[in-house]
């Protein structure tokens, strides 16, 4: 047997947050429980379009990038805010691979960013 919360219960906190204007931030480390933890030294928060989540899953639906980036490091992980500079924490994930050099463009292909919750099956 399978944990976790029921797909449709899923799908609606996720749609909460996608039609709550949701911003991407990067970080150098866990976030924490406030997401305020690790900020990487590129602060600016990039909008980000999810699809309509399905099976506890939702995937954005454009790109989005820095562009000239502030400082060299490698993001590690992410947190998603609904203002684009203050607002609210909504939650944070991972990224895998994402080094990056001051001035680079980090561009975040569509369909990369994923948020998923575990469902029970």
């Amino acid at each position: 047997m399978t944990t976790g919360i029921a797909a449709a219960e899923a799908n609606t906190a996720l749609d909460a947050i996608r039609t709550d204007t949701p911003f991407i931030k990067l970080h150098v480390g866990d976030p924490g429980a406030a997401g305020a933890s690790n900020a990487a030294v590129e602060t600016t928060r990039k909008a980000v379009t999810f699809g309509a989540p399905s099976g506890g899953s939702m995937t954005n639906t454009a790109s989005f990038q820095w562009v000239g980036i502030a400082g060299s490091e490698d993001a590690t992980h992410f947190s998603v805010w609904n203002d684009v500079s203050a607002g609210t924490f909504k939650g944070s994930g991972t990224i895998t691979a994402n080094a990056y050099t001051a001035g680079d463009t980090y561009t975040v292909a569509t369909s990369a960013c994923t948020m998923t919750m575990t469902v029970a099956a």
